[in-house]
């Protein structure tokens, strides 16, 4: 009997961990086929006329790494790191019952707007920057603190000549580059406070990936706020 006793609470943490991981499963395939109105990628090209249908569909994506990314990270602050992500983000919100919904479908809970924040400096990010860097290099198997490319979330303003855009360089430092002395060093994102341990997310609800780069101390904020 008393080993029963034992056995259950450790039964019972089991059978959480594995609900936990199903229903966040479910809700990251919603969000990967999730197909946005078309009412908004007129508005988002309004605002910038001179991208095409195909990039304009890159916007989209890049929209779906974010609330993939706000999901792992459950509660604590992921930044939105694009102008034109956050445009397609603010223009989505204004549909308010469709966005509860997804919302609620998605992550569980309504994921406030908050606008684009970027690094403080082309060397110094805030935590919020940190864990949306980290997680978004997570999810596209990029090792944070050397990567050899920028998750699309980092890369999408520049690539797409967004001219209010946030720009990040792999290496800003470097003479030969054209972002040589301006724009946002993405390569020191990850360990300006130091690099071992997880993402920022539980590990108990995700996992961890080739990513996976930052001490606790260093990984802060909330998705959105709340």
């Amino acid at each position: 009997m008393e080993t029963k006793i034992i056995l259950l609470p450790a039964i019972a943490a089991v059978v959480g961990y594995v609900l936990l991981r199903n229903r966040r499963s479910s809700q990251l395939a919603y969000i990967d086929s999730f197909k946005f109105h078309p009412m908004l990628a007129r508005k988002v090209k309004e605002k910038y006329p001179h991208l095409s249908d195909s990039e304009i569909k890159m916007v989209f994506d890049a929209l779906r790494d974010y609330f993939h990314i706000c999901n792992v990270a459950g509660k604590q602050m992921v930044a939105m790191p694009s102008q034109v992500v956050d445009v397609a983000w603010h223009e989505f919100i204004l549909s308010t019952r469709s966005y509860k919904d997804f919302c609620q479908k998605a992550i569980g809970r309504f994921l406030h707007h908050t606008p684009t924040e970027v690094m403080k400096t082309p060397t110094r990010a805030q935590e919020s920057i940190k864990r949306a860097w980290r997680l978004s290099c997570d999810k596209e198997g990029i090792y944070p603190a050397t990567p050899a490319r920028l998750p699309r979330l980092f890369a999408i303003d520049a690539l797409l000549n967004i001219e209010d855009g946030h720009h990040y360089s792999l290496n800003c430092h470097d003479k030969s580059s054209p972002m040589y002395g301006s724009g946002y060093c993405a390569g020191d994102i990850g360990c300006t406070s130091g690099c071992a341990g997880d993402s920022g997310a539980s590990d108990a609800a995700t996992g961890s990936g080739p990513g996976s780069s930052c001490s606790g101390s260093s990984c802060g904020g909330g998705c959105g706020g709340d």
